[in-house]
């Protein structure tokens, strides 16, 4: 019986990236996104039947919509084994002009949902056994960021300290919680989010000169939700061509 995993933001960019790596894989794939549409189109695509994909319509904001997504995958496919917190907001904007609300919006999507992810799928996961959890945090996160704000890479600098703690709490029940953290991704996001200048002045700071493969963050994705992967937990791993190194 192939594993279940369910992909938070799946509905482009990253997410998506990641959701069709797990479903290439043989993995049953939970695509969730606050943006409905996207995730039913991408579910049809990857299997129009149902059998191994199926759209979740989620707000990470909401606790209860992490408890209906497991329950809504328990009941299609009997539990499930994998989360992928991978859904976030990333804006550009200048320090002192952050207001409180863009700041406390950011630390709901970016931090607390992926705290109440933890909670209900590591509680999820404990009580079978098995489960792997991978937060997508950011090299905005260790660095103070590049391009983005400092309300986001408030939020995800948070993301890499709850990988640790619930990696510590939950390891006794078999579920690994580990991190990635990207530097600069060569997705829509990211060109649409910085000025063509700007982006030429980040290519020129990073040491291999390119934007990275977000492919190649899926499959360190695919490598730490691995069945022998048990050992790997409260890890971070960097994917960020040289930018921060440690």
């Amino acid at each position: 019986m192939s594993r279940v995993a369910l992909v938070t933001g799946a509905s482009r960019g990253l997410g998506e990236c990641i959701a069709r790596r797990l479903h290439a894989a043989g993995y049953r794939v939970g695509l969730s996104d606050v943006q409905i549409e996207g995730v039913q189109r991408l579910a049809l695509e990857l299997d129009s039947t149902g059998a191994s994909a199926m759209a979740i319509e989620l707000d990470v904001r909401s606790k209860a919509d992490f408890q209906r997504a497991r329950d809504l995958l328990t009941e299609r496919w009997g539990g499930s084994d994998i989360l992928v917190n991978n859904a976030g907001v990333s804006k550009v904007a200048a320090l002192m002009d952050i207001t409180p609300e863009e700041f406390d919006e950011s630390m709901a999507i970016n931090l607390r949902g992926t705290f109440v992810a933890c909670q209900v799928f590591g509680a999820h996961f404990a009580e079978r056994g098995f489960g792997r959890i991978v937060n997508i945090a950011s090299l905005a996160g260790q660095n103070g960021g590049t391009a983005t704000g400092a309300h986001y890479a408030a939020a995800k600098g948070g993301v890499a300290t709850l990988t640790k703690v619930f990696a510590r709490e939950l390891s006794p029940q078999g579920v690994t919680v580990n991190s990635i953290s990207p530097g600069p991704q060569d997705l829509p996001v990211v060109r649409e989010s910085v000025a063509p200048e700007r982006l030429e002045q980040i290519l020129k700071m990073i040491p291999t000169g390119s934007l990275g493969d977000p492919t190649y963050v899926a499959d360190t994705v695919l490598l730490l939700i691995a069945e022998n992967a048990g050992s790997v937990t409260g890890a971070c791993w960097d994917i960020n061509g040289g930018l921060f190194m440690r």
